[in-house]
This record gives C-alpha cells, sequence and structure tokens, in this order.
C-alpha cells in the first residue's frame, strides 16, 4: 500500500511539474493527463479514494483544457467511481458534469446512462426529489434515442417514487402511460399486466372506489385479457372490501394473492397504507354509532 501511495505521489509531481513547465499547448496537457492517470491508478491500488477521485478531476482538467470533451467526460466518470466509495454526494456532482459534456457532444445514450446513474445515488440517500429530476432526465433522454424498453424501466421507477411521496395521481398517469405504450410491443406486453396492477394499487391509495372501478374498465380497454388475470381479481376484490368497508376482506384478498405471486415491497408498503386509511374509516364509523 505505502509502494502504490509513494508512486502515486511521485507520478502526480511529475504532472504538476509538466503542467507548470513550458511546452508545445496540447501536448503539455496531454502529457500531465497521462501522468495524473499513472497517478490515478497508484492511489487505486493503495485503496486511497480521495486522492485517486481528486487526481482523476485533475484528468478532467487537462482534457478540457485540450478540448478533448469526450475525455474529460470518462475522467469525471473515474472520479465518480472513486468518490462512491465515501461520498455519494460528490459522486454525483462529479457525474452531472460527465452528462453536462455528453450532452454538449451530442452522446445522448451515455447522458441517459449516467444521468439515470445519478438518479439511482440520490434514491440511495433518499433524497426522492432530486432521484425523481434525474430519473426523468434519463428517461427522456432514452425516449429521444429510441430506447423505449430502458426509458419505460425509468419511468416505472419515477412512478415508484411518486406513490411513495403520496403524489398517488401522478404515479397512475406514468403506470397507465407505459401499459398503453407496451400493449402493443411483443416484447413488453406480457409486462402489462403488472403495470396496470401498480396503477391501480396507487388509485386504492387514494381511498376512492368508485375511481378503481372506472380504472378497472379503462385497464380493459388498454388490455382485453385483463380481466382473465389474477391481477384483476385482487384489484377488483380490494375495490369490493373498500366500497363495503371491510378490513377483514381486503386483508383475506392481498393473503390470497401474496400465496401465489409474492407481493414485493412497494406494492405491500403502499397495500398497508391503503388497508390503514380503510381501517381508519371503519374505527371513524365505529365511533360515530
Amino acid at each position: 500500500m505505502g509502494d502504490h501511495e509513494a508512486r502515486g505521489d511521485d507520478f502526480e509531481k511529475k504532472a504538476e511539474k509538466k503542467l507548470s513547465g513550458w511546452g508545445i499547448f496540447g501536448s503539455k496537457y496531454e502529457d500531465a493527463a497521462d501522468l495524473f492517470d499513472k497517478a490515478a491508478n497508484s492511489f487505486k491500488l493503495a485503496k486511497n479514494w480521495s486522492r485517486a477521485a481528486s487526481v482523476y478531476i485533475k484528468i478532467a482538467n487537462c482534457h478540457l483544457k485540450g478540448d478533448s470533451k469526450h475525455e474529460a467526460a470518462s475522467a469525471y466518470v473515474e472520479a465518480s467511481n472513486c468518490y462512491k466509495k465515501f461520498s455519494p454526494q460528490e459522486a454525483a456532482q462529479a457525474l452531472n458534469q460527465a452528462v453536462n459534456l455528453f450532452l454538449e457532444i451530442g452522446r445522448l445514450n451515455m447522458a441517459a446512462r449516467y444521468s439515470k446513474d445519478i438518479g439511482e445515488i440520490y434514491q440511495q440517500e433518499q433524497d426522492l426529489e432530486k432521484a425523481t429530476d434525474y430519473l426523468e432526465r434519463a428517461a427522456d433522454l432514452f425516449d429521444s434515442e429510441g430506447q423505449s424498453s430502458q426509458a419505460n424501466t425509468i419511468k416505472q421507477k419515477v412512478a415508484e417514487i411518486a406513490a411513495q411521496l403520496e403524489q398517488y395521481p401522478k404515479a397512475t398517469e406514468i403506470f397507465e402511460g407505459i401499459a398503453r405504450q407496451s400493449i402493443n410491443n411483443n416484447l413488453l406486453k406480457y409486462g402489462v399486466r403488472g403495470i396496470l396492477l401498480n396503477a391501480g394499487i396507487c388509485q386504492l391509495c387514494r381511498g376512492d372506489p368508485v375511481a378503481i372501478t372506472n380504472s378497472l374498465e379503462r385497464y380493459q380497454e388498454i388490455d382485453p385479457t385483463f380481466s382473465g388475470t389474477r391481477e384483476y381479481k385482487l384489484l377488483a376484490d380490494l375495490a369490493a372490501s373498500m366500497d363495503e368497508g371491510d378490513v377483514a376482506k381486503f386483508t383475506d384478498a392481498i393473503k390470497e394473492f401474496d400465496s401465489m405471486t409474492r407481493l414485493d415491497p412497494w406494492k405491500t408498503t403502499l397495500l398497508l397504507r391503503a388497508k390503514n386509511e380503510l381501517k381508519k374509516k371503519e374505527d371513524d364509523e365505529d365511533d360515530l354509532t
């Protein structure tokens, strides 16, 4: 470790010396970037992620001086990978610099990929509003590149976050939009019933049985096979139990579905919210009698 660190120090000093000395404008920065790169690799071997990250930022600056924007963006990505080891915020900031450069040079696919990564960093950090901003940006970029499957996967994440934030109309609209877009795609149409289930669960959280029943009719129009699925039956049973104010029936419907198809944590969380709202109404009615 000590040897790697010492070697890193040596390469970094040589690079700084190269920058401060005379030389042909372009080659001076190119040579310094090569030396900084050796320094960064040495620091990575020494597991000194902080030093490695700061050196990659210096590499990015060298490439920007030489107007090599693609190389500069790649250096910011490398810096971000190092920052991820100890500072998610700085990792996101470095990736954002990369995204801006990829956008400048028209590499939209790369910009989309790294916008998604930034969104996921903020999601892990529970900064859900920033996560949403970057994930929406990634989805738009993937859409513009004709990559609808990638875009839809990210839009689903955006919808899931919206539901977490109790933005149920937004979440419902996104899920329904994905379902409509996917139903005519041979690769994506088999996932539609799961997406419609997510949309329906968001409707349940709004606590309006009439809206849920209307949604089920709409979902049947989107996917004519939906009424024959277990997902449809679950939503119909839950809507009926809400209409009747029957918490036990609501719970039984969830248990029956879960025994056959395991509900993921996102669905479980939202269904629990809907159940608690139903229970609250039931308790309020009991208080009145």
